[in-house]
């Protein structure tokens, strides 16, 4: 598994518990934008700069994804696309995006999408605040163990053959 931020709209904070995760557990952390910023000196922490445009950062994710990999992002439409996929993917504020609610979260922000293009004040998400940061960190960690016990479980299979 390797974890793949979306990471020009990440929050700092869920960045950090990101890296903290990539140390702890081995896995490599990829993080994709298309500005630069600083990421800790690590061998799990890998940082992949794009060219500026529209869903160039999503592309690229979506293009270097395999089996088990796991999106961060906010961004429902490349949440869509990991999900189809056969990908996970774990929005900022710790939901999960699945094949059973991710149709409703597409119809949702297509709508809101069609209110402001038209004028209509939609407003946006609350700000993020203490209670998301922890909502996060207990699903990433959630996420985390269940692939560790599966990694496990098929690492005995192997040995005992």
């Amino acid at each position: 598994m390797k974890i793949w931020v979306d990471a020009d709209a990440c929050p700092v904070v869920i960045k950090e518990i990101l890296y903290k995760a990539a140390e702890r557990t081995g896995l490599q952390l990829m993080l994709v934008a298309n500005t630069l910023f600083r990421v800790p000196t690590s061998s799990f922490i890998h940082f992949i700069r794009v060219p500026q445009g529209t869903d160039k950062a999503d592309d690229e994710i979506v293009k270097q994804l395999i089996a088990e990999d796991l999106v961060i992002t906010a961004d429902i439409p490349l949440a869509a696309r990991v999900v189809n996929r056969g990908c996970l993917a774990l929005n900022p504020r710790g939901e999960v995006y699945t094949e059973d609610n991710i149709q409703e979260r597409l119809s949702t922000r297509d709508f809101l999408e069609s209110l402001r293009l038209n004028g209509v004040e939609s407003g946006g998400p609350p700000a993020f605040n203490a209670r998301d940061k922890q909502h996060f960190a207990n699903k990433l960690d959630q996420i985390l163990t269940k692939y560790n016990r599966q990694r496990d479980k098929r690492h005995d299979k192997r040995q005992k053959r």
